[in-house]
């Protein structure tokens, strides 16, 4: 009988969900999309922004085959009603601090699933990653250099996912500035359509 996911150690865990690239997919948006509609039902109440981020959301880059959702709320109190609902339609905590809450779905003691999700839950206003998707798509041969970092990390770091994101962590900071910059209060009103 194998261990179960919060009985393993964090090696054990690199070791069955590594770092692995893939091609571009039609099929993240859609995925989000889905998970979206999900969210929104479930947290009606607290949410006031659900936004695709990461590398599936960025046009024509290899990424991991995880779409990462990112989930505002306005208050603190708020964080821990969202993360007990989220778990109600199937994702787990994986990491707790009082500002932000990391959910996972898709993750099995044999593997990953088919379909596998990264969730940040966080206050409203938390939300750098939203500047850097956008840099990158309004951007594409920037994107196109976050996609040649990425691979050349990947096997150096496909055991390490703490390493792997240390590693780009610069280029993130970088990018995110510029993107800041350039698009000033972009995000203080309404949700960005994507």
């Amino acid at each position: 009988m194998s261990k179960k996911l919060s009985e393993m150690t964090l090696e054990e865990l690199w070791k069955l969900f590594p770092i692995s690239l893939v091609e571009p997919k039609a099929e993240w948006g859609e995925w989000y999309k889905e998970q979206e509609r999900s969210i929104a039902t479930a947290l009606s109440n607290v949410c006031c922004r659900i936004s695709h981020v990461g590398s599936t959301a960025i046009r024509g880059v290899w990424a991991k085959n995880i779409v990462d959702i990112l989930v505002e709320v306005e208050q603190e109190e708020e964080l821990r009603y969202a993360a007990e609902r989220l778990k109600e339609i199937g994702y787990l905590i994986m990491s707790s601090a009082p500002d932000r809450i990391s959910l996972n779905r898709g993750y099995t003691e044999q593997g990953f699933a088919e379909k596998v999700f990264h969730l940040h839950l966080r206050l409203k206003g938390d939300h750098d990653e939203l500047y850097f998707r956008d840099y990158l798509n309004d951007h594409p041969d920037v994107a196109k250099e976050y996609e040649r970092i990425k691979l050349g990390l990947w096997k150096q770091y496909e055991h390490d996912r703490d390493g792997y994101t240390n590693a780009k962590s610069d280029f993130i900071r970088r990018y995110t500035a510029l993107a800041k910059e350039e698009y000033g209060l972009r995000y203080s009103q309404k949700a960005p359509e994507q």
